[in-house]
C-alpha cells in the first residue's frame, strides 16, 4: 500500500467515525468506532487463518461459505476453533464474521428505507452484534489468551440512547457504520505492511487532538513517543522487554518496537478501564501476539502488577503532578525505602520515577516525561533528586521540550533519562529544545529535523552553544542539585543596542516638524476667518 493509499485509508476511517459525531462526545464515539474496526480486524484474521487451515486440509470451500447447521460440520468447526484459538487466541464462527453481519445489516437498512413508518423490521443487528462480541470473549475461556480478551468490548454499549431514540434508529445507525467499514479492504494478507495498525494509531491521535484535557489520559503525541523510543533503543537492535507503567492506549510501547528489529515482550499497566481495553486492542491490531504482551489494569503505585520483573527499556508519560496516597506504609516498600522520604501526596511525579528505577534492569535505559517542577522543587522532592544523582548516579540526561506540545496542557515539559550503569558517570547532559518546534494552529510540534537534532545531540553527548551542555557532576552539586535547564544552557539572546542620541534627535526633528505643520494650519485658518483647532 502506497503512502497515498495509506492516507486514503486514514481519511476513510475518519469519515466513518464522523457518522457518529454529533450524537455523543468524542471519547464516546471513539470507543464505538475503534471497537468496530477491531471487530472487523479480528474477523479478517479469522478468515485468513481458517482459509489456510481449509486449504492445507485439501478443502476447496471458503470459511465464510461453510454451513454451520449440519452435525458433521460442527465437529469440523470445533477442530478449526481449537487450532485458531491456539494460534490467534480467539474464534469466530462463519455466521459471526464482520462481513456476514454487515451484509445482513445493509439489507435490513435498505428494507427499512423502502417501508412506511408503520412497519417495524426485526431488530437483529443490536442483539446479534452483542452476542458476537460476547462470543469472541467467551471463545478464549480457559485458554492462555483469556486475560487478553476478557471484557474487551465492554465499552461498546449497544443499548445506549445516544445511538438513537428507538431500536430501529440504533439499528439503522450501526448498520450504516458496519456497511461503510465493510467496503474497506484492510489487506491483512500483506504481512510486510502494518498499514491498518498505523491507521488505527492515526485515529487514536485524531481523537486525542479533539479530547482536550482528557487526551493526556491515553495518548502521548507521536513526536514525543519517537524521542523517548529512540533514546531507550540507542545502541540496540533487539530488546528483551519494554515496560510502560502508565501505558494509556499502548502507543508508546508500540513506538519502541518500530525502532528495533524485535521486542521479545511488552509489559504495561493502566488505571483507566476504558483506556486499558484500548491498549489491548491496539496491541492486537499491530499484530503483537497475545503471548508477547502483558498489560494489566490497576493503580501502578498502589498495586503494581509486574514488580518481580526487571526491564531493559522503560518509557512513560505519567499524569503530571497527580495525587497519590503517600502513606507512611510505603517507607517499607522496596521501591521507596532506600530514599528515606516519599514524594508529596499532592505530586506523585517522583513516586513514578522511583517505581520505574526499581524495575529498570542493570543494562537498561529509562526515559520519562515530567513537568519542569521535578527539576527544581525542594522538600522531599529535592531530597529524592539529590539521592538519585549523588548516591545512585543514575541520571544520564535532562531534555527540555517546547510548551504546548501535549494535548490538553500548555506547560513546558522535560524528558529525564536514567541508567543504572552509565557510560558517562562523571557528567549529566542538558539539552534545551524548547525553542525548536513548528507551529501547527494552537499546537507546537516537533518536526523530524527537531527530533533528529535531539537524538544526535544525546547520542554524541556534545555541547552546543545555546542548545546543549555536558555538565560535570561537580557543577550540578554546586547548584545544590537543582536541574533547572537555564542554569546549564544559556539561551539568552542579547537585544540590538539602541543609539539614545539618535533617538533623541529624531524626537526633536518630529517636534520641529509638528510645530511647522501647526503654524501652516493656523495661517490657513486666519485667512478663512475661522478659529484654529488647537
Amino acid at each position: 500500500m502506497s503512502l497515498d493509499q495509506k492516507k486514503q485509508l486514514e481519511q476513510q476511517l475518519w469519515n466513518i467515525a464522523n457518522t457518529l459525531r454529533g450524537k455523543m462526545d468524542a471519547d464516546e464515539f471513539r470507543d464505538y468506532i475503534l471497537g468496530f474496526i477491531f471487530y472487523k480486524y479480528l474477523s479478517e484474521k479469522m478468515q485468513l487463518n481458517a482459509n489456510k487451515i481449509l486449504k492445507d486440509s485439501g478443502e476447496t470451500i471458503e470459511y465464510q461459505d461453510i454451513n454451520e447447521a449440519p452435525d458433521e460440520r460442527k465437529e469440523y468447526l470445533q477442530a478449526i476453533k481449537d487450532e485458531t484459538v491456539e494460534s490467534l487466541g480467539f474464534f469466530l464462527k462463519p455466521s459471526e464474521l464482520f462481513s456476514s453481519l454487515a451484509t445482513r445489516g445493509k439489507q435490513t437498512e435498505d428494507d427499512e428505507d423502502n417501508e412506511d413508518e408503520e412497519t417495524n423490521t426485526d431488530s437483529f443487528i443490536l442483539g446479534d452484534l452483542a452476542n458476537v462480541l460476547r462470543n469472541i470473549e467467551q471463545s478464549t475461556a480457559g485458554t492462555d489468551s483469556e486475560d487478553d480478551f476478557n471484557k474487551l468490548f465492554e465499552d461498546l454499549d449497544l443499548t445506549s440512547s445516544k445511538l438513537g431514540r428507538t431500536e430501529k434508529d440504533k439499528n439503522k445507525l450501526i448498520s450504516k457504520v458496519l456497511s461503510h467499514l465493510n467496503k474497506i479492504d484492510f489487506e491483512l494478507e500483506n504481512i510486510e505492511s502494518d498499514i491498518l495498525g498505523d491507521a488505527y494509531e492515526y485515529l487514536i491521535g485524531q481523537f486525542a487532538s479533539g479530547a482536550g484535557k482528557k487526551a493526556g489520559e491515553f495518548y502521548t503525541p507521536q513526536q514525543v513517543s519517537m524521542v523517548l523510543s529512540k533514546i531507550v533503543t540507542t545502541g540496540k537492535t533487539k530488546l528483551r522487554s519494554v515496560y510502560d507503567p502508565t501505558c494509556g492506549s499502548g502507543s508508546l510501547l508500540l513506538r519502541v518496537a518500530k525502532e528495533v528489529k524485535d521486542v521479545a515482550y511488552f509489559y504495561g499497566q493502566e488505571l483507566n478501564r476504558t483506556t486499558y481495553n484500548l491498549a489491548r486492542m491496539n496491541m492486537i491490531m499491530h499484530d503483537v501476539h497475545y503471548s508477547k504482551f502483558n498489560i494489566k489494569q490497576e493503580d501502578t503505585l498502589v498495586r503494581p502488577q509486574h514488580l518481580d520483573k526487571r526491564f531493559e527499556a522503560i518509557v512513560a508519560n505519567p499524569p503530571f503532578s497527580t495525587q497519590w496516597t503517600a502513606s507512611s506504609l510505603f517507607l517499607t516498600d522496596d521501591r521507596f525505602s532506600q530514599y528515606g522520604k516519599l514524594a508529596p501526596s499532592s505530586k506523585a511525579d517522583f513516586a513514578f520515577i522511583q517505581h520505574m528505577i526499581y524495575q529498570l534492569d542493570d543494562n537498561g535505559t529509562m526515559a520519562v516525561v515530567m513537568p519542569h517542577g521535578v527539576l527544581f522543587r525542594g522538600g522531599a522532592e529535592g531530597h529524592i533528586r539529590q539521592y538519585l544523582i549523588e548516591d545512585c548516579n543514575y541520571l544520564d540526561a535532562v531534555i527540555g521540550l517546547p510548551a504546548s506540545i501535549f494535548y490538553g496542557t500548555s506547560i513546558p515539559t522535560s524528558i529525564l533519562v536514567f541508567k543504572k550503569c552509565r557510560e558517562n558517570p562523571e557528567d549529566i547532559l542538558f539539552i534545551d529544545a524548547s525553542q525548536h518546534f513548528d507551529k501547527v494552529k494552537t499546537q507546537n510540534v516537533l518536526s523530524l529535523d527537531n527530533i533528529e537534532k535531539i537524538i544526535s545531540t544525546y547520542r554524541e553527548r556534545k555541547t552546543e552553544e545555546k542548545y546543549s551542555y555536558v555538565a560535570p557532576l561537580s557543577e550540578v552539586k554546586a547548584n545544590d542539585y537543582n536541574l533547572n535547564i537555564p542554569r546549564y544552557v544559556d539561551t539568552f539572546e542579547a537585544e540590538d543596542s539602541i543609539n539614545i542620541a539618535e533617538i533623541a534627535q529624531k524626537l526633536k526633528d518630529i517636534d520641529t516638524s509638528m510645530a511647522a505643520t501647526d503654524q501652516t494650519i493656523a495661517d490657513f485658518c486666519k485667512e478663512l476667518g475661522i478659529e484654529t483647532p488647537f
